[in-house]
């Protein structure tokens, strides 16, 4: 696949020691050449490095560079690749790109350099996506997972489950049109059935845990809420270790969400604190509560907080009634108050005081399922896009399933079987039909 050259600044613009400038396509090393005095770049071997200088048109000297040069296909772009460290100030890193755009080299568009080393067939969809979510990481386990991507951990995965399926395809597509082959397996609803129901089961796990990947990655959604004045603002606070909502013992104070974001232990929760749920007494503080009911429909997680120092209210038992069915902590605060609640709680804090923080932090990662992470719970999907092929994949395969206990035949299988080998396909970014010829053939030896 044959694309014009591209150049494009590769480090943010700003002053710094050094810039880095990177050039792809067929002409990369050619044209940075006509413009840089230093060793003829054409005659260079890859993978070493050259001083020299950029050239003005003029012939004076532009800028001290060091120049990388990586030959096709031994590059991120499996084009011949030029990269070249200016010094870092803004104006200079400007002036050399334009003067490798005077060359008739292209500037590249957003996300070029991924695209062309995915349509080059160097890195596949999920590690090219895995590349942006290495670079908007917000904690270290979210690099962890996004790094068991970039190295195909993850697309290993997928392939494992493409080759089983594509595996049962070809054995019933050779039952249909090769009837007379010797050596193939007569595919029968009793051979079939298992084999889709534990292709089934490997799915729904990965499902399962690949909720807690999707956690770590893109943060947890988390709802702090109560009745008026028990210390939802002060306990957001309290998390953040800073005074980011306005505490005060006048109920109905917040009148609105209010978002902020909290690194715990390698997992971001975005925590919001809402308005305190009770019968409003104006219109804007009914807008409020309205937005916060909303919230705990949203929410992936619920911190619900009660004070410990009063009797359980008419509030109290509408909020655990509305949360019951959510991914609930009941905390207890004012703990350094006499306690008169009369239910049991999961942490019991103190805001004021900045007691039981660190159990409750504890009990969050419990209740997420986050401790005790170990290096295969990196190893799974984590991507919105990624979980909804996968479900389809298994819808498919739940089709499968129908049909063999409505007794339909066996042809009819391989169209829900072929429908999950796409949507798996799809996963990665290599929707390729041929695929299916090519099984049939390498496992079945039918060209003989």
């Amino acid at each position: 696949m044959q694309f014009q050259t591209i150049a494009a600044i590769a480090t943010p613009l700003g002053t710094a020691g050094i810039s880095v400038i990177r050039v792809s396509g067929d002409e990369a090393i050619s044209k940075v050449n006509q413009i840089f005095k230093g060793k003829n770049l054409n005659k260079v071997k890859s993978h070493t490095i050259h001083y020299g200088h950029i050239l003005n048109e003029d012939g004076s000297i532009l800028d001290e560079v060091m120049i990388s040069v990586f030959i096709a296909p031994k590059s991120f772009t499996k084009e011949d690749v030029v990269e070249i460290s200016t010094h870092g100030g803004i104006l200079i890193t400007q002036k050399v790109l334009e003067r490798i755009l005077e060359t008739g080299i292209e500037l590249a568009q957003p996300g070029e350099f991924s695209k062309r080393a995915f349509l080059n067939g160097r890195i596949d969809l999920v590690q090219a996506e895995a590349i942006m979510d290495i670079i908007h990481a917000t904690n270290e386990n979210a690099i962890k997972v996004a790094n068991k991507a970039l190295n195909k951990n993850t697309s290993s995965m997928i392939e494992n489950l493409k080759s089983k399926v594509l595996t049962l395809i070809a054995q019933i597509e050779v039952n249909i049109d090769y009837p007379e082959y010797d050596d193939a397996i007569i595919m029968s609803k009793e051979l079939i059935y298992p084999r889709v129901n534990d292709l089934l089961d490997e799915i729904n796990e990965i499902l399962t845990k690949s909720k807690r990947t999707q956690y770590i990655r893109e943060g947890v959604k988390t709802v702090i809420v109560g009745r008026p004045n028990v210390g939802k603002s002060s306990l957001l606070n309290a998390l953040l270790n800073e005074e980011r909502a306005i505490v005060s013992d006048i109920a109905g104070t917040t009148r609105d969400t209010i978002d902020a974001f909290v690194n715990l232990d390698g997992v971001t929760l975005q925590l919001i604190d809402t308005a305190g749920i009770r019968d409003a007494l104006d219109l804007i503080e009914k807008i409020g509560v309205d937005r916060s009911r909303k919230a705990i429909h949203e929410a992936e997680l619920v911190l619900l907080v009660l004070d410990l120092s009063q009797k359980l209210t008419k509030e109290d038992e509408m909020l655990l009634s509305l949360t019951e069915h959510k991914n609930r902590i009941i905390i207890g605060n004012k703990k350094d108050l006499p306690s008169y609640l009369e239910i049991d709680t999961n942490v019991q804090i103190s805001t004021l005081e900045k007691e039981g923080l660190s159990i409750l932090e504890s009990e969050i990662l419990k209740t997420l399922k986050l401790d005790n992470l170990v290096d295969k719970d990196f190893n799974y999907l984590s991507n919105v896009r990624h979980i909804q092929k996968l479900k389809e994949a298994k819808t498919s395969l739940e089709s499968v399933i129908n049909a063999i206990h409505h007794d339909m035949p066996v042809d009819i299988y391989a169209v829900d079987l072929t429908t999950a080998w796409n949507r798996l396909c799809e996963i990665l970014g290599n929707h390729q039909y041929g695929d299916l010829l090519t099984e049939l053939f390498s496992k079945f030896c039918l060209g003989k």
